[in-house]
């Protein structure tokens, strides 16, 4: 009894259950004014129309437009509902010239020096692609000053991080999804006490929901206590909001502009196995020094004006950094906004992948995938590249682990070997294409980590890392066990169908849970239907509507992201902007109402 009312007046338990009641009178409330009044009936089906019409003409995932499409064409009150709520990143006016105002001075302090660009373009590489894509989209440059160091446990990591910290002097920026008391924190955090009390300017930035069962209430206003500037970003209350699902996923320890770290790797004691919860943690870190630490520093700077609502000259943490390379090849620090319209995370991640020639292995504790990421990889193994995938063997939420195992069917019909870690729990984020190419950050493969979460990771070529990568995969393949596609084949029935309702709610919300539907449609009326017309006379109105939107293309083009100042510096780089951002709404929502009109 006593631990059932300790779980009820939990604060993560009262305000989702909060949400969940607000939710549930919007939705009586809509369905019981749409059967009782004739107009509002009529308004709310003018209104489901214009939100499709609307939701096609928008620049976003096709899975996600087409699966709120679907939603709402079936569930005409409760699916429009909820997309009036969730639907989108939609945040206030005010926010949104904040966010603006904050993100144009701290990306003015980024340059691109061109010879690193024009190094890779001489070289004919696939990192040249992969780097002009990542200055377009995100507006952080590549580095030729390599200086890094990976370190493939969250304990050696952790050891690192408290070295750093020691020698800090002017400032210390902490930027963290989860952060919880114990043997991993507190020491930290007497540290931190410690250097702000020195004169050390120290900041601190958690997300909420991360941290809601590991810190008290208020925490932030006890570390302000002590000295230490602090914030909880997003803070997860009973108001119905979109930017709910938007979380601070990222890991950023940046030290006096020198030193910055960044991975999988969280400040709670089961990421240095000091808490045992799921058999052996592992994880990994990047400990990245130079000039590139730069771009770390801005990235967490932008955010931080966000949350603080402060202005302040950025410049002044730029450190000096001496011209004398520190190491070899080549580094780009990046971040992902789920407020934008590009889904920067998954976009890089796919490029990788598809220029890979030898091997693809990747590290990922979930495996929750869209269509186009399944391609990619299942192209990749058909090509004859080595796809390697390594998951947990002992999951941290079982309902998860399931979805990631219904993944598993399909990649390793394609050729994909899948590994599962036996030791415990892999929480290592880690992506090495050949030799020569690897991204380590916190993206995982997963619906939240691609589409939905601010996200942060280093992409590096050539470097003295990669090795280090490539003999982490090596040391940990050993200690997996595979997963072939006969052990899928002779999966127990109802794990399957387990499995298939466990994905329809993880995919990531709900729209992502309805474009599974979709993904069925294909298999029970094949796209080739579209093209005879006495076939497509034959099917629901709604299947051929869902199988053409599906089909169509959403084009991106590289350089989207360029900004005025951006441009002129590369003016002369073999960059063409793009046209289709510059359509008004007025035409966008021309095309849209087109589409329609043609199905």
């Amino acid at each position: 009894m006593r631990n059932l009312l300790k779980l009820v007046f939990q604060r993560v338990v009262a305000v989702s259950f909060g949400i969940a009641l607000q939710i549930i009178f919007l939705i009586v409330m809509a369905t019981y004014l749409r059967t009782d009044f004739f107009w509002i009936r009529i308004a709310m089906n003018v209104l489901s129309w214009a939100v499709v019409i609307y939701i096609i003409s928008c620049g976003v995932n096709p899975s996600y437009k087409i699966a709120w499409i679907v939603l709402i064409l079936a569930f005409p009150v409760a699916g429009l509902t909820i997309y009036l709520l969730f639907g989108g990143n939609k945040i206030s006016s005010y926010e949104h010239r904040k966010m603006q105002s904050i993100e144009a001075v701290t990306m003015q302090q980024l340059r691109q020096d061109e010879a690193p660009l024009w190094e890779l373009a001489a070289a004919e590489t696939p990192a040249f692609n992969h780097a002009r894509y990542l200055l377009s989209a995100s507006g952080y440059p590549i580095y030729d000053d390599a200086d890094a160091e990976y370190f493939p446990s969250g304990e050696s990591c952790y050891a690192a991080m408290l070295e750093e910290i020691k020698k800090a002097e002017r400032y210390i920026f902490i930027e963290f999804f989860i952060i919880a008391t114990g043997k991993m924190w507190d020491p930290m955090l007497e540290l931190l006490r410690q250097k702000a009390a020195a004169g050390v300017d120290v900041r601190v930035v958690y997300d909420d929901f991360g941290c809601i069962t590991r810190l008290p209430m208020g925490y932030a206003k006890k570390l302000r206590e002590m000295g230490i500037r602090a914030h909880a970003f997003n803070p997860y209350i009973p108001i119905l909001s979109a930017r709910l699902n938007n979380r601070d996923h990222r890991k950023l320890l940046i030290i006096d502009g020198k030193a910055a770290f960044t991975g999988g790797v969280n400040l709670a004691d089961e990421y240095i196995n000091e808490y045992k919860r799921f058999g052996h943690w592992k994880d990994c870190g990047i400990l990245v020094r130079g000039k590139a630490v730069w771009s770390m520093t801005v990235m967490f700077l932008s955010l931080w004006g966000y949350v603080d609502r402060s202005e302040e000259d950025v410049s002044r943490f730029r450190a000096d950094y001496p011209e004398k390379r520190g190491g070899t090849g080549f580094l780009q620090p990046f971040a992902d906004s789920p407020l934008d319209n590009e889904d920067v995370g998954a976009t890089m991640l796919q490029s990788v992948i598809s220029s890979a020639q030898e091997r693809m292995w990747i590290m990922t504790p979930y495996l929750i995938l869209d269509d186009k990421m399944t391609t990619a990889l299942c192209v990749a193994a058909k090509t004859g590249v080595d796809v390697r995938i390594i998951t947990p063997g002992i999951p941290d939420k079982w309902y998860v682990h399931a979805v990631t195992r219904a993944n598993y069917e399909e990649l390793t019909r394609a050729g994909v070997r899948i590994f599962e870690y036996t030791p415990g729990f892999i929480h290592s984020k880690v992506y090495l294409a050949d030799t020569k190419q690897a991204v380590v950050g916190t993206v995982n493969l997963d619906f939240r980590s691609l589409y939905l979460h601010f996200e942060d990771a280093v992409y590096l070529y050539d470097t003295t890392v990669n090795a280090q990568v490539q003999a982490d995969f090596e040391e940990t393949f050993p200690q997996c066990r595979e997963i072939t596609a006969e052990q899928c084949r002779h999966t127990h029935l109802t794990q399957r169908v387990l499995r298939a309702l466990l994905r329809l709610y993880i995919a990531g919300n709900v729209p992502a849970a309805v474009s599974l539907a979709v993904k069925q449609l294909h298999r029970v009326f094949p796209p080739a239907c579209l093209g005879n017309a006495q076939e497509a006379d034959a099917l629901p109105a709604v299947a051929v509507f869902l199988l053409f939107l599906d089909h169509l293309q959403n084009v991106h083009p590289l350089g989207a992201c360029f900004g005025a100042e951006a441009q002129t510096q590369r003016a002369e780089l073999p960059i063409r902007p793009p046209q289709g951002d510059h359509i008004h709404r007025p035409q966008q929502l021309f095309h849209g109402t087109f589409l329609l009109a043609f199905v």
